[in-house]
């Protein structure tokens, strides 16, 4: 890790330790933003006492960043359109990195301080949607290129779906439970259990249902939202010292290997598709890739960039036998073949058969440039795990008495924890982002709605006011800070 900082000038090792500073920060306020969601229904239902409920939580939350992967960390990353990526320098990347780590931090203390379960999730896709909108504005690209909107698209539409479907999904499963277990005792809430029954927990099933859910959730959000934080991080290690990140300096060289072969079969593909793409990629023209200040990806110049790449990867076994330009023009090389080979595949004209073999050379290409290092991942599951535990009293007592207008029997919370944990679970698998808050909050709606006892119309209102402006509200102030930074930087 500390290697890192060799031959860095005073001033960018300095702004470098204050960039991970900031996205730690944003991880260890994620933790106990999002902690109360985890661990709300068993400490509200005594299944847990609290202060081990929260310890239980910060290290399942620590052990889903460590097995989560990067599949959505680089589904954040790349909400930025890939000509941002690839020409990231050192000032432009702090200006970046600083305005939506602070406009994400600033919004989540602040819904947190108000005790609304508003999404983490949200916040920081806003905060990166408002940098890269206020980069196309400064540097003169049209909006439509400010973003990568296919990207955004994909995310709104699973960050809109998800609460819908874990409202849906908790109501029915709480539904069932009704239905053919009517006189359980888990359809008490915990007063009642207390006054009628005399006791302070839940039925032995139901508590211990109740306590693998809520690690269940813990798991999943570490992976799912631990990984938008090393997104972050390689953001800052790529934008201050590309040298030493732009790729995995630590391939194999049969990983390398594996990387250039993609590209010569990428090759393949095209000429082999050339009666379908020979207009588009401009085949047999013979266009010779310049190297502007601002590079600029364009299909057009396809065979040029594979030519470059496999010029430049010739013979290596070992990216740390390139010289800091060299891998710093491999990683751009790859990304625009990645980028054009995505755009290949929606063409209408490739046939099913051929946009699959796409897609698998397409993961073979980021290989070694969609990666984290192993310090940090744990740094990230570090920072997320301590967060877990604190700051969790004040979304508890929303989530569990103030959403609907009778507090939570051991059933709801047992479906609103089910629910979340195998939807949350899911979009990791589809590397896709998602919000643990809003999943959750949905499914606690859910149930209360199926067990007719109706929903507090305050609580509501503050949820879903938070949920419609946090992207408007980060996108405005992420864009304002990075058009300020970006103003005393020229």
């Amino acid at each position: 890790m500390f290697e890192l900082f060799s031959g860095l000038d005073f001033w960018v090792g300095l702004s470098l330790c204050l960039a991970l500073a900031f996205v730690l920060a944003f991880e260890f306020i994620n933790g106990f933003h999002d902690t109360a969601n985890a661990v709300a229904t068993v400490i509200y239902t005594n299944a847990m006492p609290p202060r081990l409920a929260v310890v239980m939580s910060g290290l399942f939350n620590f052990a889903g960043v460590l097995f989560g992967g990067v599949g959505v960390a680089y589904a954040i990353v790349h909400l930025l359109p890939v000509d941002l990526l690839i020409n990231v320098s050192t000032g432009h990347g702090l200006a970046m990195v600083f305005s939506l780590l602070a406009s994400a931090i600033i919004w989540n203390l602040g819904t947190w301080y108000f005790g609304i379960p508003a999404s983490s999730s949200h916040t920081l896709i806003g905060s990166i949607l408002g940098v890269g909108l206020t980069n196309a504005l400064l540097t003169h690209i049209p909006l439509s290129q400010g973003i990568n909107w296919k990207k955004a698209t994909d995310i709104a539409l699973s960050l809109v779906i998800s609460p819908l479907v874990g409202c849906a999904l908790a109501a029915l499963l709480l539904f069932l439970l009704l239905k053919y277990s009517p006189l359980s005792k888990m359809h008490k809430t915990p007063d009642a259990r207390r006054a009628v029954d005399g006791k302070k927990h839940p039925p032995f099933w139901n508590r211990l249902t109740l306590v693998l859910s809520a690690m269940g959730v813990s798991f999943v959000h570490g992976s799912n939202d631990g990984q938008k934080g090393i997104g972050l991080i390689m953001l800052v290690l790529i934008g201050i010292v590309p040298g030493k990140f732009v790729l995995d300096l630590n391939a194999s060289t049969y990983q390398i290997e594996r990387t250039r072969d993609a590209v010569m079969h990428i090759n393949q593909f095209y000429q082999r598709n050339s009666d379908n793409l020979a207009d588009f990629l401009a085949l047999g023209k013979g266009l010779r890739s310049d190297t502007p200040e601002r590079f600029k990806c364009d299909p057009k110049q396809t065979e040029a960039t594979i030519g470059a790449v496999l010029s430049s990867l010739s013979s290596v076994k070992d990216y740390r036998d390139l010289s800091a330009d060299t891998r710093a023009q491999v990683r751009r090389g790859l990304l625009c073949l990645d980028d054009t080979a995505k755009k290949v595949s929606k063409l209408p004209k490739l046939p099913a058969r051929e946009r699959s073999d796409i897609d698998k050379l397409r993961a073979d290409l980021t290989a070694t440039t969609e990666y984290a290092p192993t310090w940090v991942i744990f740094a990230v599951a570090l920072a997320l795990g301590l967060g877990t535990m604190v700051g969790w009293k004040r979304v508890v007592e929303t989530v569990g008495e103030k959403i609907g207008r009778q507090g939570m029997t051991y059933a709801q919370g047992m479906s609103a924890q089910i629910i979340a944990m195998a939807s949350i679970g899911l979009a990791n698998t589809l590397s896709l982002p998602v919000s643990t808050t809003h999943v959750l909050s949905s499914g606690v709606a859910g149930t209360m709605l199926a067990n007719r006892s109706g929903l507090q119309g305050g609580t509501v209102r503050n949820i879903l006011i938070a949920w419609v402006l946090t992207l408007p509200a980060t996108i405005a102030l992420s864009a304002g800070l990075f058009w300020l930074a970006s103003l005393i930087l020229s």
